[in-house]
């Protein structure tokens, strides 16, 4: 007979329900470090793109822990499938375990019910581990096995008949070392004797492995440095050579103490560009510290998902999932609306809690030295990029079929109909594409090229909402005698 027989009352257990991420196609893609020495591959996850859908997809891709200033991709995994669950993120970690590493003084640890943790160590590569008895050498699953706790402290369990009179053993290991990581690990570049991209270079591999565009560049716990943020903003510009994103950077919380000084700050860094959102201070959440940006990225892709993946809608006056806005010393930052639009002023995106905390502010970096309308408004700006990159993406397929008019008029059609519907459904102000003759000559035809123009107008936002209130002398004389009437 087949299979188990079961025979009366049976209860299993299974894990408690999280939230489901929501599908967002305001993809980020994240440089940073991640505690690779966690993930089931630590040297496969080097300087590649890595796609990630959960918590669990990211600690067995990635590793995870809470020491966000050391792994600085923990700030975004943390961001994105816990305090909003949005999905997907692609993950771009550039500590490389053969290089980012230490090597350990061999030290003997006690052995309690078959078990022996390393409990003074962190980041230990479980490929490095050796354990000894003596002088005897121990067979690793023969002998042993190695796991992490949830401190992700090493756990050595004794598998052998002579484990439960072990009272003690030797380990001898090397942990990664995130402190070896500097920005130009960060900022990367391509290497002419390997063919190999590091760090941000490494963002034009996102679309060819994983055929999604990037919507968000980020880099907590580095864009604030301000060579960082130079290269994130060049990068936003000509993904790929075609693509468009916005970056998001952070300023330095630890030197910009004052919101006073923030917008000398912004302005000495550099950041004028339409595609750099500038934020301040740092958050806190769930007790956990991090930059503004690991969370500003999450909650700009949970909105854009509640909004049919169309990125309309203003961040500015949002809830964020965060308990404080602090600075790099865990100080506190409490502004009220009058601080927080001067920095709205000075092109920076803030936070201010007024019953709840909410991002502020719908300025680009270019504002105030830049003021063309698609530039300065971020949804505007967003709805620019967004619409270039789908019109890459959904007319890829056309390239190189027969110039004629059944193609034109395919694709005149088929923009305006999904224009139409975006107007309808409140996402645009107004929308059209045109294919002009004159600019469509028989030698450019010749020459492979059709030219259409596209009109669109994307909402502003309703920043600046007024009443004026007046005393009306009438409605008090009216009144008046209206009581005086009925006496």
């Amino acid at each position: 007979m087949s299979g188990k027989y079961n025979h009366g009352v049976r209860v299993m257990e299974e894990g408690t329900d999280t939230s489901v991420p929501v599908n967002s196609s305001g993809l980020q893609v994240v440089v940073g470090t991640a505690p690779v020495n966690l993930a089931e591959n630590p040297a496969a996850v080097v300087n590649v793109p890595v796609v990630c859908t959960s918590l669990e997809d990211a600690e067995k891709k990635l590793g995870f822990c809470n020491d966000f200033e050391n792994f600085t991709l923990c700030q975004s995994i943390y961001a994105n499938f816990v305090a909003y669950a949005v999905k997907p993120v692609v993950f771009i970690n550039v500590l490389d375990p053969g290089k980012h590493r230490k090597n350990n003084e061999a030290k003997e640890y006690g052995v309690v019910n078959s078990q022996a943790v390393v409990d003074d160590l962190t980041g230990v590569l479980l490929d490095s581990v050796k354990v000894k008895t003596g002088e005897d050498v121990l067979e690793k699953d023969t002998d042993y096995i190695l796991s992490f706790n949830v401190e992700g402290c090493l756990v050595i369990t004794m598998l052998s008949e002579r484990a439960e009179t072990l009272t003690g053993v030797t380990v001898e290991s090397a942990s990664i070392d995130p402190s070896k990581v500097t920005q130009e690990d960060i900022i990367g570049g391509y290497d002419v004797k390997t063919g190999k991209e590091s760090g941000f270079e490494a963002v034009r591999q996102v679309y060819p492995r994983t055929g999604m565009v990037p919507a968000f560049l980020l880099a907590p716990g580095w864009s604030h440095i301000q060579e960082v943020g130079a290269v994130m903003l060049a990068k936003c510009s000509h993904i790929n050579g075609v693509f468009k994103a916005e970056c998001l950077l952070d300023l330095p919380s630890a030197e910009t103490k004052l919101y006073t000084d923030v917008q000398q700050v912004k302005e000495e860094t550099g950041y004028q560009d339409a595609q750099g959102i500038v934020l301040w201070p740092m958050v806190e959440s769930g007790g956990k510290r991090m930059y503004y940006s690991a969370i500003f990225g999450a909650m700009a892709a949970y909105t854009d998902a509640a909004n049919d993946n169309v990125p309309s809608l203003y961040l500015s006056n949002k809830l964020l999932t965060v308990d404080k806005a602090v600075l790099a010393d865990g100080t506190e930052v409490f502004m009220d609306r009058e601080q927080a639009n001067t920095l709205n002023g000075a092109g920076v995106v803030t936070l201010i809690s007024e019953g709840n905390w909410k991002a502020w502010g719908n300025n680009t970096s270019v504002y105030p030295a830049g003021t063309d309308i698609k530039d300065r408004w971020i949804a505007c700006r967003r709805m620019f990029s967004w619409m270039a990159n789908s019109l890459i993406t959904t007319y890829s397929e056309n390239v190189d079929s027969p110039a004629n008019f059944r193609l034109i008029e395919s694709i005149v059609d088929s923009e305006n109909i999904r224009l139409n519907s975006y107007i309808s459904a409140g996402k645009l102000a107004g929308g059209r594409i045109e294919y002009k003759e004159d600019e469509n000559s028989v030698e450019n035809v010749l020459a492979g090229q059709v030219i259409f123009h596209i009109y669109m107008a994307a909402f502003t936002p309703a920043e600046d909402i007024v009443f004026i209130l007046k005393f009306d002398p009438e409605l008090l004389k009216d009144s008046l005698s209206a009581t005086g009437g009925a006496a």
